[in-house]
């Protein structure tokens, strides 16, 4: 069977339309193409059909298979309608949670208080400060699986440090069942090779992943505000490590960095924002104050003291010692310290009877000369 008017076939790894066939010349079809992808709505090629690699025609037979089987058993229906109700009441009931249900993960019930504050806000802008250890991306991904079954967002993005980039698209997918896309040089590389120099990475999908270092570059985030706009609604902007993006300084109006500029730039245009850190406060409320600005600026402004009042509803922050008095199993950390003794006289690090920082520092050094690798 040829090729007809009307069809869709893919060809370039891309699904096409087929506008005009001329089969005048034998073994020469050539066709006339009018591209259906999101990207690139409306573009037009011809090509030689048959010297075309990897090419196949679309089969859209999806009325063929209604009818065809049993139909269901009663038990077999009734689960379906179960279904299709608990889905719409809890996507109605704010108290009624689908998340933690359809993840692989060992749930905690600690980890369900910031899934329910960020249900409570009408904008998800929710600060995680809990303690290293306790599942932040676990929160974080239950808090962002939710919102997509609620159809509240329909577009992710995550910056994290570039350590964590692999770790975070690992878990995600594996623990939630989302796929994301790492925004870097490579991803860059190979979109352009295969959809040209102007294409834009992030129109090619729905979830990304982006190092924080990259933020600061024009060339991946002048196409993330392209997008985005002045403000895009149902949109989440998720930052790891949220901290880094503070300004460091205590001054009233302390000199932002380059990550706390592009922060400020890109947090204000998604409608929910979810900031993730184990140390929120640095010591300089004025670091703090910022920090919050961003991801609230209705609620905080940078160089106004911080009321626990409005912090609340905005701000999960639970230690492992306050779990333990809960009753969750978090082992203790002890410190002791062990004394070492009959040291040989040429050993890098030796006691000393010196307690000031300058003796400290001066057995850091030894240690840190004595650490380095020799070549």
């Amino acid at each position: 069977m040829g090729i007809q008017q009307g069809q869709f076939v893919e060809v370039r790894g891309r699904p096409w339309l087929v506008e005009v066939v001329d089969d005048t010349q034998p073994d020469l079809t050539t066709l006339k193409l009018s591209c259906i992808a999101d990207d690139a709505q409306g573009e037009q090629i011809e090509v030689l059909w048959d010297a075309e690699i990897g090419t196949r025609i679309i089969q859209d037979d999806t009325w063929a298979q209604v009818g065809r089987g049993a139909p269901d058993s009663p038990e077999v229906l009734a689960a379906y309608l179960r279904a299709i109700r608990w889905k719409s009441a809890s996507a109605a009931d704010r108290n009624l949670l689908q998340a933690p249900f359809r993840a692989g993960i060992r749930l905690d019930a600690y980890q369900l208080l910031p899934l329910r504050k960020a249900l409570r806000l009408p904008r998800v802008n929710l600060l995680i400060a809990d303690d290293v250890g306790l599942g932040k991306t676990v929160e974080a991904g239950l808090v962002a699986r939710e919102l997509l079954l609620r159809r509240r967002i329909d577009l992710i993005v995550i910056s994290a440090p570039p350590a964590m980039i692999v770790q975070w698209k690992d878990e995600l997918e594996s623990k939630f069942g989302l796929t994301f896309d790492i925004i870097d040089r490579e991803r860059l590389g190979e979109l352009r090779r295969q959809r040209g120099f102007s294409v834009n990475p992030w129109t090619t999908g729905s979830r990304f992943i982006i190092a924080h270092s990259l933020l600061t570059d024009e060339v991946y985030v002048a196409g993330l505000r392209d997008i985005l706009g002045d403000f895009r609604s149902r949109a989440l902007f998720i930052l790891d490590e949220s901290h880094h993006a503070a300004p460091s300084g205590g001054a009233r109006y302390a000199i932002s960095s380059q990550l706390t500029r592009a922060v400020n730039d890109l947090a204000h245009r998604f409608e929910h924002r979810l900031f993730l850190t184990a140390t929120p406060h640095n010591g300089h409320s004025n670091s703090f104050s910022a920090l919050l600005e961003m991801l609230d600026p209705q609620r905080f402004t940078r160089g106004v003291e911080v009321r626990p009042r409005d912090l609340e509803p905005v701000m999960v922050r639970r230690l492992k010692s306050d779990l333990r008095r809960l009753g969750e199993a978090f082992p203790e950390r002890k410190v002791e310290r062990i004394s070492i003794a009959a040291l040989p006289k040429d050993a890098p690090w030796k006691p000393c009877r010196e307690t000031s920082g300058t003796a400290v520092r001066r057995r850091l050094n030894v240690c840190a000369e004595h650490s380095r690798p020799r070549i």
